[in-house]
């Protein structure tokens, strides 16, 4: 077990990550049949979103709230939801990574999944 220290460990904890969470029987439908993700193009996108976070360079352009309303409008992101993907990834990041960074990129995650549902279950409320 290493620490994330470098592109490269960005890039393997992402793309476990999702060779994971698109097998997933709860949620993999988000990312294979709503969303349906070419990994070609995503998967370098995750790979600046989280390079962002964890090691401080600024190589994300986007907004990553955005992208998931129209997902959420086909099929709603509930909190069960956020909750798988919480575990799939914190099962990722503890598979593969050890210390600080590793701890930044779960609770970092925690986050996201409560900001996104938060949001997502407001946008559904209000319609």
């Amino acid at each position: 077990m290493k620490h994330i220290t470098s592109r490269e460990d960005v890039e393997l904890l992402v793309k476990s990550f999702y060779n994971k969470v698109i097998q997933d029987d709860m949620i993999g439908f988000f990312f294979t049949d709503i969303a349906k993700i070419d990994l070609s193009h995503h998967l370098p996108k995750m790979y600046d979103f989280w390079e962002s976070i964890l090691l401080g360079n600024p190589v994300y352009e986007g907004n990553p709230m955005r992208v998931h309303f129209p997902i959420n409008e086909v099929s709603a992101l509930e909190e069960k939801h956020f909750n798988r993907w919480l575990q799939i990834w914190e099962e990722t990041v503890h598979d593969n990574f050890i210390g600080d960074k590793a701890e930044t990129a779960i609770t970092r995650a925690l986050n996201i999944a409560r900001i996104m549902n938060f949001k997502m279950t407001n946008v559904r409320n209000i319609e």
